[in-house]
């Protein structure tokens, strides 16, 4: 029996493909269900992969280069519209969950300011973790899930990154559903 057996599982189609990914209710109860509620609302209709993180694609003067992809809600004023409310922040060092590849993380600015932001990993990036130098506070962001299938289509929306981390012409998420 596969250790994600028993936890919820979520498909992201995308034009490029379908992502399929575990959501780790048991070490990140918090993070878990707001993306969960988020799917079962069907809050992420209309919404886009607005934002694709390349090593060329960062300023040498970032504290560390990450690689990932970003989906959901943009960010308006350096926050993130709250369809539903913030949630509390789940570091690393509490769940054992870490920054991998294919891990589904929350989108942040400030602790307890995630909502409606998620990335998914491409490559471990350990500098996401508690204590990594990504995020000038050093408390990381919130690992709630990981790719199951899909992660070749994970790398190849990758492959379609921009001169700049933020899209000129966003991919639309065509579903996001629990299966």
């Amino acid at each position: 029996m596969s250790p994600h057996s028993s936890l919820p599982k979520v498909l992201i189609r995308t034009p490029h493909g379908d992502i399929t990914v575990v959501v780790n209710v048991e070490n990140a109860p918090v993070s878990a269900a707001n993306f969960l509620a988020y799917v079962d609302g069907g809050l992420f209709n209309g919404t886009t992969i607005h934002r694709i993180v390349a090593r060329h694609n960062q300023p040498d003067t970032v504290p560390a280069k990450i690689e990932v992809i970003q989906f959901g809600y943009l960010m308006q004023d350096d926050a993130y519209p709250t369809p539903l409310p913030y949630i509390a922040h789940e570091p690393t060092s509490k769940t054992g969950l870490h920054h991998v590849d294919g891990t589904l993380s929350m989108a942040r600015m400030a602790t307890g300011t995630a909502s409606s932001g998620f990335f998914i990993c491409v490559g471990d990036q350990p500098e996401l973790d508690e204590g990594g130098k990504r995020h000038p506070d050093g408390h990381g962001f919130a690992a709630f899930g990981q790719i199951v299938e899909g992660l070749d289509v994970l790398h190849a929306l990758h492959a379609k990154a921009e001169a700049a981390d933020a899209l000129t012409h966003p991919i639309p998420l065509l579903e996001l559903r629990r299966v």
